[in-house]
């Protein structure tokens, strides 16, 4: 499903975010890359969406080569992806159904395919009594599982968030991680970046650990030990 081989990034100033790492994620694991501030995990997910290419190696999504991919194929490559950064980017003048349902429209879906498909996805987040609310009206933890219904919509293969319980309290960082626990249950391949050491070591599922960018520990059920 997702493999990284021998992949190193460096950056213009010759920071070198990866050094040469390697690994594989299978079709419907649950995995979690940890490490501190710097030490590549985000610079990850950048090339699994192609927002970033790598400096050697390769990367593999699927049947797609993504290592040189071309421009005018990334939204392709993306539809299959669902993806959560920490900054939610809401529209504030749109209610959490419309949020939701905006990405839908611009990839030009039915009137009718959207109302089949937005209610589907505030259902599995838990917000199918919030549609229309906006999101100042909604608490920290709402607003990220609007975001994540909104990366739902396409059905992805792919779930990948980046920190989705970096600003919540411990309550609503549990909630955010039984939906992505939902997520995977469905057969969607979920990579979760996070430096949140109690959720990393509730899961009890796959745990990559990167320090200086280099993969440093990589564990069945592991934990989050540095």
């Amino acid at each position: 499903m997702i493999h990284l081989r021998k992949v190193s990034k460096i950056y213009p100033d010759n920071t070198a975010a990866l050094k040469d790492i390697s690994f594989s994620v299978e079709a419907g694991e649950f995995v979690s890359i940890v490490g501190q501030s710097g030490t590549g995990k985000s610079t990850i997910l950048k090339l699994l969406i192609a927002e970033e290419r790598p400096t050697k190696g390769q990367v593999e999504i699927g049947d797609w080569e993504i290592t040189n991919i071309r421009a005018g194929e990334v939204p392709a490559l993306r539809r299959q992806m669902g993806v959560v950064f920490q900054d939610l980017k809401l529209l504030p003048t749109m209610t959490t159904y419309e949020n939701v349902a905006f990405a839908l429209q611009v990839v030009g879906a039915s009137p009718d395919r959207i109302k089949e498909v937005v209610p589907q996805v505030l259902k599995i987040v838990g917000l199918e009594d919030k549609g229309i609310r906006f999101p100042v009206q909604l608490s920290g933890g709402e607003q990220q599982r609007v975001v994540i219904a909104r990366a739902l919509v396409h059905r992805p293969k792919i779930f990948l968030a980046d920190e989705p319980t970096g600003n919540l309290d411990a309550l609503n960082t549990r909630e955010i991680i039984d939906i992505l626990k939902k997520i995977n249950s469905f057969g969607t391949t979920v990579v979760l970046v996070t430096h949140n050491r109690e959720v990393v070591n509730q899961l009890k599922r796959r745990v990559i650990t990167l320090s200086g960018g280099e993969i440093v520990s990589d564990q069945e059920n592991g934990k989050y030990t540095l």
